[in-house]
């Protein structure tokens, strides 16, 4: 891991893949700032209740060769300005500390969901959606809302697609899907079996799928043509996924912009004509 703002996000990314304990420990290691060149694995094991062979098994299932990389990865990331955006939200906290740690922790999830983003999987992504014939996206709860977004901006270019955040509506839609379509599916945790079962579906009738979620290792990660990952960092109060989704906004964002620049010239005719006929009723 080259770049010390993708260890944390490589680390979350992961942790589907880990049992409970293994979860347990790497998150307790990954909370830790006063880790140095010279804490000892003694030391890391002893603070998580567990042995030195289960923390060097955790630093390789995390994509570590061992516990020293482990270890240095996790200090070269604390140094980074990305993981010093992070604070925790406090009950003393006032209005003005209270929308600063607000906004750094976005802009914590939006730097380090930059530094993992796989550029030949959104080109992918960005190609599927453009030759698509149709484009059905899949979301339940803020991960619609995320669809819904994504699917105006796309009509504004005259690239239509339809939104399902109901069970049996994706059901549907996936079973008339074919080789021609296109799904985007949004899963913070790319574990919601219905929305799998859809996926699943839409792939078996040909269907290109991409999965926007925040775990490359989870079921839905494995079930898809294209994984789009965002990150963030999870927050007591404010949660995980919803910090995740202002990456994932600005993530597809970039990707409705891709997609556009594949005919520009179409893109922006369709998006004269959209715009005319909105600014055509506002009141004057």
């Amino acid at each position: 891991m080259d770049n010390p703002q993708t260890v944390a996000a490589q680390i979350r990314m992961r942790l589907p893949s880990l049992t409970p304990l293994e979860g347990k420990v790497a998150a307790d290691i990954l909370a830790r700032k006063d880790i140095t060149a010279d804490t000892p694995l003694r030391e890391v094991a002893e603070k998580s209740d567990v042995s030195e062979a289960m923390v060097v098994k955790v630093a390789k299932k995390l994509g570590f060769a061992g516990f020293r990389e482990f270890r240095r990865g996790l200090i070269d990331y604390y140094h980074s300005g990305s993981a010093a955006l992070h604070s925790e939200i406090s009950a003393d906290d006032t209005s003005g500390e209270i929308v600063q740690k607000v906004f750094r922790t976005a802009m914590q999830a939006l730097e380090e969901t930059f530094a993992i983003l796989d550029l030949d999987a959104f080109n992918r992504a960005a190609d599927f959606l453009h030759q698509a014939q149709q484009r059905d996206f899949y979301g339940f709860g803020g991960s619609a809302q995320i669809a819904r977004d994504v699917s105006h901006k796309f009509l504004r270019i005259g690239l239509r697609s339809s939104v399902f955040d109901d069970a049996h509506m994706m059901m549907m839609s996936a079973a008339l899907l074919g080789p021609k379509d296109a799904v985007i599916a949004f899963s913070h945790s790319g574990e919601s079996a219905i929305l799998i079962d859809a996926v699943e579906l839409a792939r078996k009738n040909g269907a290109r799928v991409i999965a926007v979620t925040n775990y490359h290792d989870s079921s839905l990660a494995r079930a898809v043509d294209v994984v789009l990952c965002s990150t963030a960092e999870n927050s007591a109060l404010l949660g995980e996924n919803a910090t995740a989704r202002i990456a994932q906004l600005n993530l597809l964002d970039a990707l409705f912009v891709a997609t556009a620049q594949r005919d520009r010239v179409a893109a922006d005719a369709n998006l004269r004509r959209t715009m005319n006929s909105v600014v055509q009723k506002r009141r004057k």
